[in-house]
């Protein structure tokens, strides 16, 4: 039986759905379109659509879509069928998006993922691909924190109730023995549900003893002072964890295989790509991210979080399934169905056609 994962406990927690749903490095809920994808002349179009619109988040955990979209990875596989982007924030208005079709396929985390899909009684999405592992990290402030013991009694930054590094944290917290109400926060370690935009800030202001958070928001910390006591990955066998998938709407994913595929085909490419070409590749995840949300990270920002993320067209299947069962575990969720959350025919033929190894569901792929 798949340990696998979603909400449950009455209104209380109904009202908690979205803290779930927001994304690992989710930071609001703004959408911003992109028009300015160029057509190379004499291509055709896929399927007979105009766009393909895609969404993904201004964030290095979204390397990949980002570089595609930066140097132009999508738009030679779609062809005449135009590229169109949009930006999110936060996993909850992508989800809401890709059910209003706004978007038709989107880079997101793990959490809204699961979310999605089973609010939806797994009729609204399928993940269809791996972008991302890694990159999240229990940075503190040395001068309070020594140990791995010496988080028992001090403030630990999370980004929201119920998401994806929350859940991790308090499956540490309880690995170590120690004691804390999931809801509430509070016990052997006060766990504070802090925006990541908002945390360095209060880390710097003292109100907070460490945080564990994705990148870029560790190295953030690290920038203010703060030292990486735990690296994520670290926990997880062969140090590798979902923390971005590849996720399309159900009705785009049948009317519009074709299409699909030229979109996976580009992220196979720019993962490849970028393993070739690292530095070019951080400079135009960078580029793009100043196109996107208006500033560029600085270098040491850039570099450390940079670094801490791994690219792999692998959804890594089994880690998903982990962390769902750490959130049961936790008391967030109870256990739902997600047998069928994944479909990756099309990414296995086009991995094949690459020459690279096809990737497993871990038994929750569709029959």
């Amino acid at each position: 039986m798949p340990a696998s994962t979603v909400l449950r406990r009455t209104l209380a927690t109904v009202a908690a759905l979205p803290l779930l749903a927001l994304a690992a490095c989710g930071y609001g809920s703004q959408a911003k379109d992109d028009d300015t994808a160029q057509v190379a002349a004499g291509a055709e179009k896929i399927d007979g659509l105009d766009s393909v619109k895609i969404g993904y988040f201004g964030n290095v955990t979204h390397a990949t879509a980002l570089v595609a979209n930066q140097k132009g990875f999508f738009q030679k596989e779609l062809g005449a069928t135009k590229a169109k982007y949009a930006t999110f924030n936060a996993g909850p208005s992508e989800i809401e998006a890709l059910n209003a079709g706004s978007i038709d396929i989107g880079w997101i985390g793990p959490s809204p993922a699961i979310n999605g899909y089973t609010k939806s009684g797994g009729k609204n999405l399928r993940i269809i691909g791996g972008s991302a592992s890694g990159g999240v990290k229990l940075v503190v402030n040395p001068e309070k924190i020594k140990s791995l013991k010496d988080v028992k009694g001090k403030r630990i930054a999370t980004p929201q109730l119920g998401n994806t590094q929350d859940v991790a944290f308090l499956n540490w917290i309880a690995e170590q023995g120690w004691k804390v109400d999931a809801q509430s926060g509070k016990g052997d370690v006060t766990v504070v549900r802090s925006d990541n935009k908002v945390t360095p800030d209060a880390y710097k202001a003292g109100s907070l003893d460490g945080a564990w958070v994705p990148e870029p928001t560790a190295s953030k910390l690290v920038a203010e002072g703060g030292k990486v006591l735990l690296d994520e990955a670290d926990l997880w066998p062969g140090k590798k964890f979902v923390i971005t998938n590849i996720i399309v709407s159900q009705k785009f994913l049948k009317e519009h295989p074709k299409a699909v595929e030229a979109v996976l085909r580009a992220s196979v490419e720019t993962n490849k790509w970028i393993k070739a070409n690292p530095d070019e590749a951080k400079a135009a995840a960078n580029k793009q991210l100043e196109t996107d949300t208006g500033k560029a990270l600085p270098a040491d920002v850039l570099d450390p979080a940079w670094e801490s993320i791994q690219l792999t067209d692998d959804p890594l299947a089994a880690t998903l399934d982990a962390q769902a069962e750490h959130a049961v575990q936790a008391g967030l969720l109870e256990e739902p169905d997600l047998r069928g959350i994944y479909d990756l025919t099309i990414l296995n033929k086009v991995l094949k056609a690459a020459g690279e190894p096809e990737v497993d569901d871990a038994g929750l792929g569709v029959k």
